[in-house]
């Protein structure tokens, strides 16, 4: 259940303007990604578990060990239906901007723009670019990738946080032990959803925005006009 917090002005703009993106046709050159990147506990068995019998599920006892905590990061074509995921040991800005110099090379090389979704952590920035690639690979993304952030405890915008359900529900609802063994689940997931082509089916639009939350736009508006009144 996704529960939508206290509504600013800024919160409404950056909800519209991910609503928006997700409004417009496909162009030419132009591709449109939804991007995030969520922790990972890994767990492992601390007995071996009984293998499944016809009819039975596998039988695992409750105790496990934790074996640390790896990265995955996951981006979404909303036109494709393709979604590409890489597995990090860390979350810092580095894995950050080698996963879109990465994505780009490799998926979208000669993409004019890319509009990307995503959610305003402090290492989603161009600043990381600069930080940790070449000058000249930092600018070259700087030009191609333009951001939209969606808004303040706003994930449930995201299109990514639907796939990052469907990973959790159909790949990583069990214990893994390594980071190796992830990486290859997840990827094996991945490459089955694509050859799906499997796509979000996004309702939810700017004008259904307006209308569900018209009192929340109310509230808002009316908070805009008392500050006009008492600058009066």
């Amino acid at each position: 259940m996704w529960c939508i917090g206290t509504l600013t002005g800024e919160y409404l703009a950056n909800m519209e303007d991910v609503l928006d993106i997700y409004a417009q046709p496909a162009e030419a050159g132009v591709v449109r990604l939804c991007f995030d990147e969520r922790p990972c506990q890994l767990l492992d068995h601390v007995l071996t578990p009984i293998p499944p019998k016809p009819g039975a599920t596998q039988k695992e006892h409750q105790e496990y060990v934790r074996k640390g905590v790896c990265n995955v990061l996951l981006a979404y074509d909303i036109d494709t239906g393709q979604r590409h995921l890489r597995v990090t040991t860390t979350k810092n800005k580095g894995d950050y901007a080698h996963f879109m110099d990465w994505l780009v090379q490799t998926h979208y090389p000669d993409a004019q723009k890319i509009k990307l979704v995503q959610d305003n952590y402090s290492t989603h920035t161009y600043g990381a670019f600069y930080e940790h690639l070449p000058v000249e690979t930092a600018r070259r993304l700087r030009h191609t990738l333009e951001f939209h952030y969606t808004p303040k405890h706003g994930s449930w915008l995201n299109m990514a946080e639907i796939e990052f359900a469907a990973l959790s529900r159909q790949c990583l609802d069990r214990r893994i032990g390594t980071q190796e063994r992830l990486e290859a689940e997840a990827l094996a997931w991945e490459a089955k959803r694509n050859a799906a082509a499997v796509k979000v089916n996004w309702s939810f639009t700017t004008e259904k925005a307006r209308d569900k939350l018209k009192n929340r736009y109310a509230e808002v508006s009316k908070i805009t006009d008392e500050i006009k009144l008492s600058d009066h």
